[in-house]
């Protein structure tokens, strides 16, 4: 047995790094389905401020979230290398613009510890942990909490 499946057997789980300003996050690498290069979003009007637009994705209207908006910090202004994640957040699929992708860890829940009290109510709504590991602070990120139903339905 390899000792990639036997991690998995034990219990780990893969998580996929990525930058948004000076700041680490991470979220579960099944929900990922491609990562892209940065293409610029046509616009919706009356779409919530997070929403940059959509893009044609093989034929398929995929909207783009600033994560950097969603996540209450300063927008984002895409440059060529920006990255789009494309994850499925539930049944809907949405274009993740980050920084840049920085690693894919494999973590066991021994590693994950919880988010500090200090912590504002937004953060504790979607982040569900935070990893230590090698020196570095990655807020591990649960999309179905960031994307609630009503809001995946306007995104």
């Amino acid at each position: 047995m390899s000792y990639a499946v036997k991690n998995l057997v034990q219990g780990s789980r893969e998580l996929i790094a990525f930058r948004i300003g000076d700041q680490e996050f991470c979220v579960n690498i099944m929900s990922v389905r491609e990562i892209r290069g940065w293409t610029k979003a046509t616009g919706l009007p009356h779409s919530p401020s997070y929403v940059m637009g959509v893009i044609n994705l093989r034929g398929a209207v995929l909207p783009i979230v600033d994560l950097s908006a969603r996540l209450g910090m300063r927008r984002a202004e895409p440059s060529p290398r920006h990255v789009i994640i494309v994850a499925q957040v539930r049944n809907r699929i949405v274009g993740l613009l980050v920084e840049a992708v920085s690693d894919i860890l494999t973590v066991t829940d021994d590693n994950i510890q919880p988010v500090p009290e200090v912590s504002s109510d937004l953060e504790k709504q979607y982040a569900r942990g935070i990893l230590a590991i090698d020196k570095r602070m990655i807020c591990l990120i649960e999309l179905d909490a960031l994307f609630p139903d009503t809001e995946s339905e306007a995104a």
